[in-house]
């Protein structure tokens, strides 16, 4: 029984990973309607960011939050501004798509020019540092990963329920044409949205990095499981992609232990696929109407 807990327990640690990661990618779908398909390079940047705040500054990694969050809230506001913007009036969607590739292409490389090949460990300041609550076992990291992402994901609920920009935010969201008519700056809205989707996924960076090495892929694995939890939980619902990336979490843990690692990923990919075979909306999507489908 204690090893049935410790696997679950590990499941929900790794749920809680997947989901301060996802968070900021479905915010940026559900608002702008973009695919970022960079999201994962926007947290390598983050994840380089906390290794030279650490090592070059000497912040504790959590102190680096300060400089890694306003970088990546502009990093990520002067792409929707320069990249997305531009491409929004062309009305093809494809078109973004490719935009972000590219921009992924471009972080990666731009990161094996500065930091070359080799893997980047941030000190972890003790987050390696095992953790016991009950009959199991965790690391402190992990602990503190899930408990920024329930506070992550509750305060970007508040923000965007209870202020003033967070109801021009889900304005927009519904009715752009509408939005605009009652006064909202959209483009404003739509750079503001993927600045806090780009500072979320630095709050990530700053929490991963003492736990995972980095390096110029480090954001290919995450990204595609962040694009898992984003489908399972419904493209833009925030309480969404917290409650898929914990089932994402529980999927990988019990099927590492009970059926064998080189399963995992097979696992996880085949409840995607079932996913969007059987509920393309996902597990909290609204499901989509013929009638509310434009001729």
């Amino acid at each position: 029984m204690d090893v049935f807990l410790q696997v679950l327990a590990n499941g929900v640690m790794l749920g809680g990973l997947f989901a301060i990661v996802s968070v900021g990618l479905t915010l940026i779908f559900g608002i702008v309607k973009v695919v970022n398909f960079a999201h994962g390079e926007f947290l390598m940047v983050g994840m380089y960011l906390t290794y030279l705040a650490v090592t070059g500054l000497g912040l504790h990694p959590f102190a680096a939050v300060i400089l890694v969050v306003p970088v990546l809230f502009l990093m990520g506001a002067l792409t929707q501004r320069l990249l997305i913007q531009p491409l929004l009036a062309a009305g093809d969607h494809h078109i973004q798509i490719f935009a972000t590739v590219g921009l992924s292409t471009a972080l990666i490389n731009l990161a094996l020019l500065v930091f070359g090949a080799d893997i980047a460990n941030t000190p972890s300041s003790g987050l390696r540092q095992p953790v016991e609550i009950g009959p199991v076992r965790v690391l402190l990291g992990q602990v503190v990963i899930l408990g920024a992402a329930i506070v992550l994901v509750a305060g970007l609920q508040l923000f965007l329920a209870r202020t003033r920009t967070g109801r021009a935010i889900r304005a927009v969201a519904q009715n752009r044409a509408a939005a605009e008519l009652m006064g909202i700056d959209v483009d404003r809205i739509y750079a503001l949205t993927f600045g806090i989707g780009a500072a979320c996924v630095g709050v990530a960076a700053v929490l991963i990095a003492p736990l995972y090495p980095t390096s110029p892929n480090s954001g290919t694995y995450f990204v595609l499981i962040a694009f898992v939890v984003v489908v399972l939980g419904g493209l833009g619902s925030i309480r969404g992609a917290f409650a898929g990336a914990i089932l994402i979490g529980l999927i990988d843990s019990v099927t590492g232990f009970y059926v064998g690692a080189d399963m995992r990923e097979v696992a996880v990919f085949g409840v995607f696929l079932a996913i969007l075979i059987l509920r393309p909306s996902g597990l909290f999507g609204r499901q989509l109407r013929l009638s509310h489908v434009s001729p």
